[in-house]
């Protein structure tokens, strides 16, 4: 939460059990707020894949074979995975 500017707008995407602690004077002093979306609308999903091919953003994964599924959803889970964590199936 430190990161985000005065004016910001915290957006979360997905839905979570985890409550999300804040101090009042941080929306106060600051102007900023905190929305959330369950997800997005079919177009919003076709404009940041457009994006993402127009600008070359590529994400960064960390890929593990179908093999080691348990490991890799308990690097997920465990909050120590560094980037996506990616299932391959040597297909």
């Amino acid at each position: 939460m430190g990161g985000l500017a005065v004016n910001g707008k915290l957006i979360i995407i997905g839905a979570s059990d985890e409550p999300l602690e804040v101090s009042p004077n941080f929306f106060l002093f600051g102007h900023r707020s905190v929305v959330g979306w369950l997800a997005g609308s079919s177009i919003d999903s076709e404009d940041t894949l457009s994006f993402s091919v127009s600008s070359g953003v590529r994400s960064m994964n960390e890929v593990f074979p179908l093999e080691s599924a348990t490991e890799a959803f308990d690097l997920m889970m465990s909050g120590k995975a560094r980037f996506r964590v990616v299932l391959t199936t040597g297909h």
